[in-house]
C-alpha cells in the first residue's frame, strides 16, 4: 500500500516530461487544443441554493445559461437523494437533455475518514459508498472527500490513509475515483496531504488541488503557489478560487497566470472548477479563467 503502483510512476514521468516540454516551448506547443476545460463547481451558488431561491435539479440549467458544461455537485444539496434513483434519473435527465457533463460529488457531513476511533472510522467510510454509487449512475469520474483526522502530525497521516485507502477499494471497483481537498486543518498542509496519497499509493486514489484553501488553522497558512504545486501531480481536477495565501498568513489576489502555469506544468488538461463569484459574479468568473486560458495559449 505504501509503494505507488507501476501506472503511478508512469503518470509521474510522463507528468516530467509535460513539465519540461512546457518549459523550453511555453505553452505554444499546446494551442492546437484548449489547455483546460471550465466546469462550475456547486458551491459557488450555495445562497440561493440554501435558499430556495435555485433547486438543486436546476443547476445544470443554471450552469448551461452562464456557458458552463460540466458541473461539480455538492453532496448538501440533495443529501437525502443518494440512493433516490427517481431523483437521481431526473437529475442526469437534465444535465444529458443539455449536453453538460457530470464530474464530481464533493461529499461532505458523512464523519472523518481519518477518525482516531477505528468503528467510526469504518462508519464514514461506508457513508461514502452510496455517494460513489451516486457517483456512477450520474456519470461523474469522482468524488471528493475530506482527510478529517485528530493526533499528531504521522497518527493522522496513517488513519486518514487508512480510511482512504478501504473508501479506494470501493471506489476503484465502481470505476470512480476518490480524491481529496486541501479542506482546512493538516489537509490544507500540502506536505501532509502528498504524504497522505503517496501512502495509500493508488492512482485512483488522488486530489483536487483548491487555490484558496491552505488557510491550516488561525495563524497559520500553506503558500497557494507552492501547494498547488506539491499536489498537482495526483490531480483529477482544480478548484478555482479568486484568493489565495503566502506562508506568512497573508491573503491576497489571485494571479491566474502564475497559478495556470503551475497547474499547466504536470500535463494536467483537464477542468478547473470555477467556485468563487456567486451566480451574480458567474460570467465574470468565467470570463477571467478564459481570458487567462487565452494568454496562456498565444504565448
Amino acid at each position: 500500500m505504501n509503494n505507488p503502483s507501476p501506472s503511478r510512476r508512469q503518470f509521474l514521468s510522463r507528468s516530467s516530461l509535460a513539465a519540461g516540454a512546457f518549459a523550453m516551448t511555453g505553452t505554444s506547443a499546446l494551442a492546437d487544443k484548449p489547455l483546460f476545460k471550465i466546469s462550475l463547481a456547486q458551491w459557488t451558488i450555495n445562497p440561493e441554493l440554501k435558499s430556495g431561491k435555485i433547486d438543486n435539479l436546476d443547476f445544470a440549467q443554471v450552469a448551461h445559461d452562464h456557458g458552463i458544461n460540466a458541473l461539480e455537485y455538492v453532496n448538501q444539496f440533495f443529501m437525502d437523494k443518494a440512493q433516490d434513483e427517481a431523483y437521481l434519473g431526473e437529475m442526469k435527465k437534465r444535465a444529458d437533455d443539455l449536453g453538460v457533463k457530470s464530474l464530481i460529488i464533493m461529499c461532505d457531513r458523512e464523519g472523518n475518514i481519518g477518525d482516531p476511533d477505528e468503528a467510526k472510522r469504518n462508519e464514514t467510510v461506508k457513508n461514502h459508498h452510496k455517494w460513489i454509487d451516486a457517483a456512477k449512475f450520474l456519470g461523474c469520474h469522482s468524488i471528493r472527500v475530506n482527510a478529517g483526522s485528530s493526533g499528531t502530525w504521522e497518527e493522522q497521516v496513517k488513519l486518514a490513509s487508512d480510511g482512504l485507502a478501504q473508501l479506494n477499494d470501493y471506489g476503484a471497483v465502481a470505476g470512480i475515483g476518490v480524491i481529496v481537498e486541501n479542506h482546512g486543518g493538516l489537509s490544507s498542509n500540502a506536505d501532509w496531504l502528498a504524504e497522505v496519497i503517496t501512502k495509500v499509493g493508488h492512482e485512483n486514489c488522488g486530489t483536487l488541488p483548491d487555490f484558496g484553501n491552505f488557510r491550516i488553522k488561525d495563524g497559520e497558512s500553506y503558500d497557494s503557489y507552492e501547494g498547488i504545486r506539491k499536489l498537482m501531480p495526483w490531480a483529477k481536477g482544480v478548484s478555482v478560487k479568486d484568493t489565495v495565501w503566502d506562508a506568512e498568513n497573508n491573503q491576497s489576489d489571485l494571479d491566474y497566470d502564475r497559478m495556470l502555469k503551475i497547474v499547466l506544468e504536470t500535463g494536467f488538461d483537464g477542468y478547473c472548477g470555477i467556485e468563487h463569484g456567486g451566480f451574480a459574479g458567474l460570467n465574470t468568473s468565467r470570463e477571467m479563467l478564459e481570458q487567462a486560458r487565452e494568454r496562456l495559449t498565444t504565448v
